[in-house]
């Protein structure tokens, strides 16, 4: 008689219990840690809480030294504090100089962001290689420049110099609103700290944006060059789409170093606490950080109150500033190798 013997079972084998691979280990998150890799992995995890806590840390500071000021009302604030009384309320204080501290940053990344990425192209797609390592050691050297420096440069030097050229704007293009009124003769106005903060801005978008055309795939751009492409082109086709999520995150770093500068705008300004686009009138414009430097020494509890407001005006901002950013990076971020 022929006897007939069962296949075994699928999955299973003949000599004991099933067995379980490696993928299906993972996939059950069992496999764990053990020794030097356990302690990294919890180091990571620590050092990215601690970032978190210490966010919210300022952020607390923040609102509980800004309360009595926010609490206030604004007929006895005005009182307390000299250098509000010209305000109705701390919002009506805090508003100009928010206005001021957008313009100067939005001014100054709108000179800077095209040089910048000038140079890195330059760097990483023209310049010989002994060139574009020294232009590039020289570039990273003005981020080591303290804003002090920055600012006696821009009141000694600058302003001199560019007020002929903001005499030539107002003669012939006063018609237009951002270049009209009666300009300044010393050049102490928002359109020179612009240019200072945007110099001051050169080497942080440069150098991401150095790094990031750098990692463009040497084959899309060999590709764009085979079909017949020049230089600018596969640059254009090539380079500068799979980096426009770096050039992005580029900008914003930059424009959150503007948004805090203190010491050069303080030694250039003349300040005022208007909402006015007049770029080469004097007296017109402030922004937060330089108003907390020039009133801090003198202030009473109040007034420290007071401009820890400002302060905290000023953090949301740049959260802001930021989270916006990083959404638009987040939307691309299939498309660049950035992240």
């Amino acid at each position: 008689m022929t006897s007939t013997t069962s296949p075994p079972t699928a999955g299973r084998r003949s000599d004991g219990p099933p067995s379980r691979t490696a993928p299906a280990l993972r996939r059950s998150g069992r496999v764990r840690d053990r020794g030097a890799s356990r302690v990294f992995r919890w180091a990571a995890t620590g050092a990215g809480a601690l970032i978190l806590v210490v966010l919210a840390a300022v952020a607390v500071f923040l609102v509980l030294r800004a309360w009595p000021a926010l609490t206030t009302p604004a007929a006895e604030l005005t009182e307390k504090i000299t250098w509000l009384r010209g305000a109705d309320s701390l919002a009506a204080f805090v508003g100009p100089l928010v206005f001021g501290t957008v313009l100067a940053a939005a001014l100054a990344l709108l000179v800077a962001t095209p040089v910048a990425l000038g140079i890195a192209l330059f760097i990483s797609h023209y310049a010989p290689r002994r060139l574009a390592s020294g232009l590039g050691y020289l570039v990273d050297l003005l981020a080591a420049i303290p804003s002090v420096v920055y600012g006696l440069w821009g009141a000694l030097v600058l302003a001199p110099l560019v007020q002929p050229v903001w005499a030539w704007l107002n003669r012939y293009l006063g018609w237009i609103p951002l270049f009209g009124g009666d300009v300044s003769p010393t050049a102490r106005v928002i359109l020179t700290v612009g240019l200072v903060l945007a110099v001051m801005l050169l080497p942080i978008i440069t150098a991401v944006s150095r790094e990031v055309f750098l990692q463009t795939p040497r084959l899309h751009e060999e590709a764009a060059l085979a079909l017949g492409a020049t230089r600018w082109e596969m640059i254009r086709t090539a380079v500068l789409p799979f980096a426009r999520s770096g050039i992005i995150s580029a900008a914003m770093l930059g424009l959150g170093r503007a948004l805090g500068e203190t010491m050069a705008v303080l030694m250039i300004l003349s300040p005022g606490f208007l909402y006015s686009f007049k770029l080469l009138v004097a007296g017109q414009q402030q922004t937060i950080a330089a108003n907390i430097a020039a009133q801090f020494p003198e202030a009473n509890p109040l007034g420290v109150s007071a401009l820890i407001a400002t302060g905290l005006a000023l953090f949301v901002i740049t959260l802001l500033v930021n989270m916006a950013a990083r959404a638009i990076v987040a939307r691309r971020k299939d498309f660049s190798g950035a992240n």
